[in-house]
């Protein structure tokens, strides 16, 4: 084989192992991306990475408003 045709054979492989991956991206269960998710965030938790973020207050405050008026409407018939 030459380096050209053995690059290529790499190459290929790769491109047949990206593919499964993401075969396997888009079967996994909504619970296994959940699970996967959790574990990131932890992870960036325990390692310090995650920043509190001042603009997340406000949109807890205007989300609490809206509940609150959703709440005095009149239930629908």
């Amino acid at each position: 084989m030459t380096q050209k045709s053995d690059l290529q054979a790499y190459r290929d492989r790769w491109a047949m192992v990206e593919e499964i991956e993401r075969e396997e991206r888009r079967s996994a269960s909504l619970l296994l991306c959940w699970r996967q998710l959790n574990a990131a965030y932890a992870f960036a938790k325990q390692m310090g990475w995650l920043q509190p973020d001042p603009s997340e207050n406000e949109v807890f405050e205007r989300w609490a408003k809206l509940k609150e008026k959703a709440s005095q409407l009149p239930p629908k018939p």
